[in-house]
């Protein structure tokens, strides 16, 4: 019996020994392609994710960009079958300020969901070469988990009152993917701190959507009722003439004392190729093409 248990722990050990010599190795992969912000989140079930949504459901506070089926959002193995670990990372987009653009941060590169999404599917090849029977699902922007839940979760920042995660790095200025997986990566702790809470982004904020809390009104923010479908309501058009941008809305991150002193991203998609303005005559060409 004790030779059988010896054997037992013996095998645990080289397994965690194995994990963390693997975890080094795709740290190390994903610097070399110039991600520096990698981290592991558990399988779940996320249950405190899911009293926090439930929350917001029941206070309207959903645009239905969300993921529509409530249990997809607490269990990842509705999506990806045998998940074991969830590689998160962020990808920081900031080039610096640009007093003549009138789109947000976010839009001056090319289309942020194929350049993330293109370096996830990088990893997930990698480890496929490394790793026996390794398997993975890659998600930007689009799958049902809470991309910034998942940050959180992995380690890789705080929260911001406004309801952004924010890293010492680069501020708020980043997107998020995540791939979920069949290997059992060693998962990081998320980071227990929070903003300095100066409620800067909560008195500037052009829509009033930040409550203080931690949470948001999301239809009540500019970002949203730029991208929103149908008509707009009086109070959505004094909200969008409180600021020149006419996409999206970077409010409440500009005047963030965390995004004062970030760096600018490393990754070279994010730096080339840019526009910072869309005029008159390019939206009502795709206005046209609408219709």
């Amino acid at each position: 019996m004790l030779n059988f248990l010896n054997a037992a722990i013996l095998k645990i050990v080289m397994l965690l020994i194995g994990s963390v010599e693997m975890k080094e190795k795709l740290i190390e992969f994903c610097n070399s392609i110039n991600i520096d912000c990698v981290g592991i989140a558990p399988p779940g079930p996320y249950y405190d994710f899911g009293e926090k949504w439930r929350k917001q459901i029941e206070r309207g506070y959903i645009t239905g960009f969300e993921e529509k089926d409530f249990n997809r959002r607490i269990y990842p193995d509705l999506t990806f079958e045998g998940t074991k670990s969830v590689i998160v990372c962020l990808f920081p987009y900031y080039i610096g300020n640009v007093e003549e653009a009138n789109m947000s941060k976010y839009c001056f590169s090319k289309d942020y969901h194929i350049i993330a999404k293109e370096k996830l599917e990088t990893i997930g090849s990698f480890l496929k070469e490394t790793i026996d029977d390794f398997d993975y699902k890659a998600f930007v922007d689009t799958g049902p988990l809470s991309d910034r839940y998942m940050a959180h979760k992995a380690g890789l920042g705080f929260w911001g009152i406004n309801n952004h995660l924010i890293t010492d790095k680069y501020g708020s200025y980043f997107f998020i993917g995540y791939i979920l997986n069949n290997y059992s990566f060693e998962p990081d702790k998320p980071q227990e701190r929070t903003c300095y809470q100066c409620f800067n982004c909560v008195r500037k904020c052009p829509g009033q959507c930040i409550l203080g809390d931690f949470t948001i009104n999301p239809l009540k923010c500019k970002s949203y009722i730029t991208q929103k479908k149908g008509e707009l309501s009086e109070e959505d058009i004094e909200t969008l003439k409180k600021h020149k941008l006419v996409w999206g809305c970077d409010v409440c991150q500009d005047v963030c004392p965390h995004n004062k002193k970030v760096e600018k991203t490393p990754i070279e998609e994010f730096r080339k190729d840019l526009k910072y303005t869309i005029e008159y005559e390019e939206i009502s060409k795709f206005q046209t093409r609408s219709f």
